[in-house]
């Protein structure tokens, strides 16, 4: 069943209206997730997965389980359809809708800016004028 009512205003639109207050709003500590150096096909999938893990360990909670365990699942199978995708087009057709469900579980688990910023952990903030003129100046 689909959920009822208004979706939650982002925080930084009450910052902007003015309506903010941290004692309502204030979701905890903001979390930087560090980029990733190499392609995920190069790594061990429990490599991969400890790398998630590690990155999220600030926000995961407990009922967080059963999706990381799928996610777990999908980093496997993708490793041992790789290397059977470079010479069948069913598998790179399966290696296609894989990343797909990955991606769609990273993103459920607060893996991308915008999933962030709906779970309060990360805040975007547009450079305003007054910034860009700081940032040129700080350059010369």
């Amino acid at each position: 069943m689909a959920p009822r009512g208004r979706p939650p205003k982002p925080i930084e639109q009450h910052k902007r209206t003015g309506t903010f207050d941290a004692s309502r709003h204030n979701r905890g500590p903001l979390a930087a997730v560090p980029a990733i150096d190499s392609a995920p096909h190069e790594r061990p999938p429990a490599d991969l997965f400890a790398e998630i893990m590690a990155a999220g360990s600030a926000w995961f909670a407990q009922t967080d389980g059963v999706q990381l365990s799928m996610l777990r699942e999908s980093l496997e199978e993708r490793a041992r359809l790789v290397p059977v995708a470079e010479s069948s087009t069913e598998a790179r057709k399966q290696l296609r809708e894989l990343n797909r469900e990955i991606a769609d579980w990273l993103t459920a688990l607060g893996f991308n800016p915008t999933a962030r910023a709906r779970l309060g952990l990360a805040e975007v903030k547009a450079a305003s004028t007054i910034d860009r003129m700081r940032a040129k100046a700080d350059k010369r």
